[in-house]
């Protein structure tokens, strides 16, 4: 028509209007699935570990670095250094004097073996003596090596009798322990009376043994060794 302005088109009009015209119509897209939270990992619970700052827990539980020796003359004897497992597998046999270098809570489960019960099952007197220095931990709130120490300081005779001869015949006579010895009886005299208290009683060994060694760290008279040591020091007594 005339008087209509032209119309006319640039080259980039041209192509965009065929690609416009060719494009389908757009669809809405799928709303995305919700995803559920993962859930939290589990908290690993804390392990009991055979060391703690440094320092060696015995039985992987207790710590044994603030224990202390009272008695000067025991303290050679008593070898409290940390050790997660007391055994060492008979590696002191047959060297004399070479006890004194064993862990005297090794030495105490070797004197748990000493009777028939107990001969030749070492693991069985190793958990006993394990589980009853649980037993102390619970019921004294102290470090079971501690009282173990305590009592041997209370049960170790400071005297015994020896025979000596005279002409055929045979005089008693009060003589002064060494401290090696002293800690070889004392040690005898707390499995000794675990074992007899057992014997007469439904409790475990491990409690048996528990309660001896809290009743001699206490110097309790009902302990069966703490009786036995002041009987040997009344007959040494009387043979002065």
């Amino acid at each position: 028509m005339e008087g209509d302005p032209e119309q006319t088109n640039t080259p980039e009009q041209a192509v965009a209007a065929p690609q416009a015209a060719a494009a389908p119509p757009t669809q809405p897209k799928p709303a995305a699935p919700v995803q559920e939270a993962p859930a939290p990992a589990p908290v690993p619970e804390p392990q009991v570990t055979a060391s703690v700052g440094g320092n060696v827990l015995l039985f992987g539980k207790f710590d044994v670095s603030g224990v202390l020796i009272k008695d000067v003359g025991m303290a050679r004897y008593i070898d409290i250094a940390p050790m997660a497992v007391p055994h060492t597998g008979g590696k002191h046999t047959n060297k004399q004097f070479a006890k004194a270098k064993m862990s005297v809570v090794e030495r105490l489960i070797n004197g748990m073996m000493r009777t028939e019960d107990y001969t030749g099952k070492k693991l069985k007197a190793y958990r006993a003596v394990e589980n009853a220095f649980g037993i102390i931990a619970k019921k004294t709130q102290k470090n079971p090596l501690q009282v173990l120490v305590d009592a041997l300081q209370h049960v170790a005779p400071r005297e015994e009798v020896t025979r000596l001869q005279y002409g055929g015949i045979s005089v008693p006579k009060a003589v002064d322990v060494a401290p090696a010895r002293r800690v070889d009886l004392a040690l005898r005299y707390i499995c000794n009376g675990a074992l007899e208290t057992s014997h007469k009683s439904k409790k475990p060994i491990e409690e048996c043994l528990a309660d001896e060694l809290i009743g001699a760290a206490n110097n309790d008279m009902n302990s069966y060794s703490v009786a036995k040591k002041e009987e040997i020091e009344r007959v040494a007594a009387s043979a002065r």
